[in-house]
């Protein structure tokens, strides 16, 4: 039988994941988009600060939020003493980091998409009278199902996954920061191997059922796309 711990332990996993891909997909489109159109010359920067965290060890940019996060720096101490938040070692906190952590992972896949897309289907529709954000939700998003999908799933499978800037920011605390990847690392440190698969064995089963949805679903759009 399943202990409480081990059940509580995956469903705030999956509960820091599903927070920060709904997130992520209601930031990542109107970006994602500005990044594709946008003429500005130095939105490259804005790019490179977005791919950060793929490149970056998450261990890094988990310090560095653990010292902006602490009630000791200016921002923790804002934060602390006219909202009465603490983002260190708590809940929130790691919520913030995986955003920020999964960042390129949602972004990537829609600028691609978007990319990918004749301009022709924008202009013909601000030609026709439709605004931005009708063009957006009625024309392009349509038409990139595939990135929608795909950034989506990369986001919530990365999220699970997440070890170093969870560990560094909210710590090993149960059920407040203590998600799967962290669990894993704290049962092989105490010997315990057993409970260490289990978590490990749930982790694959669910990162493989993701890939294969985003296989299968892509597979079936672009068989419809091109029959």
């Amino acid at each position: 039988m399943l202990d409480q711990d081990f059940i509580y332990t995956l469903l705030l996993t999956g509960k820091l994941a599903l927070i920060t891909t709904t997130i992520l997909i209601i930031i990542g489109i109107p970006v994602a988009y500005w990044l594709t159109y946008s003429r500005f010359k130095l939105k490259f920067i804005i790019e490179t600060l977005i791919c950060m965290p793929m490149v970056l060890p998450p261990t890094v940019m988990g310090y560095y939020l653990l010292v902006a996060f602490s009630p000791e720096n200016a921002f923790g101490h804002f934060l602390h003493d006219y909202f009465d938040v603490r983002l260190a070692f708590s809940f929130n906190g790691i919520v913030i980091a995986s955003i920020i952590a999964n960042l390129p992972f949602m972004i990537q896949p829609l600028q691609n998409g978007f990319s990918a897309l004749n301009d022709d289907l924008r202009q013909v529709s601000y030609t026709m009278g439709k605004s931005k954000m009708v063009t957006l939700f009625k024309v392009l998003i349509p038409n990139i199902k595939t990135s929608v999908i795909t950034g989506i799933a990369l986001t919530f499978a990365h999220c699970i996954g997440e070890f170093g800037i969870v560990i560094m920011v909210g710590g090993n605390i149960p059920k407040e920061t203590r998600i799967a990847s962290v669990a894993i690392y704290d049962q092989v440190q105490a010997l315990n191997f057993e409970a260490a698969n289990r978590y490990a064995f749930v982790l694959f089963i669910v990162s493989f059922v993701i890939l294969l949805l985003i296989y299968g679903i892509n597979r079936k759009i672009n068989f419809n796309t091109f029959r």
